[in-house]
């Protein structure tokens, strides 16, 4: 059965280098935390040298990575240099899946930080370069996309039938400092916090009612937000009931909160390999929700691909989730017959 993974991270050399840069003038728990991946050889080249994941793929029989730029992206930088580094990421991801068109497909880096700039590289993206969808690291210096200023990228998106994957970033400075400590800044704890601050600040914005065809691909089994939708339409409930959404500068919603969740998201398994957290998502959302991913090279191909291949699942939903799904949502092309 064919697999295809799809949360896989890359990085063009000159994307590393501008972070490295920018890291000698820095000492925080970011730049140190990422100092543990961008200051080794052996990963870098794991990131820049995507011929050199191949035989792992091979190994495991993972037929294709959905390659997208690693946090914190282009994102990290000024307005100029953030909209040049993404260019040079796409034109660099398109240059290896060009050389290896059944084994990569690609989201596009775009730079929120000039709303304007970004929305055009999301076209030149989908519909001049080819790729597969458009991938931002969560919040831009502290901004979420429920501001109003970044919706001519969600327009962009929407009139390119792309879908926007949310990768997790650090959480913004504003929120930073009780995940100061311990190393919950990263991947054991802020990243999955600031996401679904992100996703949750979109749908109270009234985000998917100005977007309703808006598609939005979430890792990590929807980064926790599966198991709060109750509790979502709970207290947005209480909040309308009580005369609330005035005085607390909420907006009145089409629908529930929840009711965005499930007809604008999907999400991908990246990082969780366990039973239960899965028949949770198959249990709320079905199969057709939910998409294979590795998040290489954070996780271990070792861990994902026996995981998914021995979960309790029937042929069809199997099907759905390994590969039927991306080719519908990512525009992939089927495998050969």
């Amino acid at each position: 059965m064919r697999l295809i993974a799809t949360e896989e991270g890359f990085a063009p050399v000159e994307y590393i280098d501008e972070y490295l840069k920018l890291s000698e003038h820095l000492d925080t728990g970011v730049s140190r935390y990422l100092a543990m991946y961008y200051r080794q050889a052996s990963v870098v080249r794991q990131f820049t040298d995507l011929d050199s994941r191949l035989p792992e793929m091979d190994e495991y029989g993972v037929d294709v990575h959905l390659l997208g730029i690693a946090a914190p992206g282009v994102q990290a930088f000024d307005a100029a240099l953030g909209t040049d580094l993404a260019q040079i990421a796409n034109e660099t991801l398109v240059k290896a899946i060009a050389r290896h068109p059944t084994r990569f497909a690609g989201l596009a880096a775009v730079a929120p930080q000039d709303p304007a700039a970004a929305a055009r590289e999301v076209t030149r993206g989908i519909r001049e370069l080819g790729m597969n969808g458009v991938i931002i690291n969560s919040h831009t210096h502290g901004e979420y996309l429920d501001d109003p200023k970044f919706w001519p990228i969600l327009e962009a998106a929407v009139a390119c039938d792309a879908p926007i994957y949310i990768h997790p970033t650090f959480p913004s400075e504003a929120m930073s400092k009780p995940y100061a400590d311990y190393g919950m800044m990263g991947a054991l704890w802020g990243f999955g916090a600031d996401a679904s601050v992100h996703v949750v600040r979109m749908i109270m914005g009234g985000v998917f009612d100005a977007f309703p065809d808006l598609k939005i691909v979430l890792g990590h089994l929807g980064e926790g937000l599966a198991f709060w939708l109750d509790r979502l339409d709970n207290r947005y409930g209480n909040i309308v009931r009580r005369g609330g959404l005035e005085p607390l500068g909420m907006k009145r919603l089409e629908r529930r909160p929840s009711e965005y969740f499930r007809s604008n998201f999907y999400m991908t398994t990246s990082g969780m390999n366990t039973d239960p957290p899965l028949k949770f998502c198959l249990d709320m959302f079905g199969p057709e929700r939910i998409m294979f991913a590795i998040d290489y090279p954070y996780e271990q191909t070792s861990d994902a691909v026996p995981f998914i291949k021995a979960a309790s699942l029937d042929d069809a939903a199997r099907r759905k989730i390994m590969y039927e799904n991306a080719e519908a949502l990512f525009r992939i092309s089927p495998a050969a017959v």
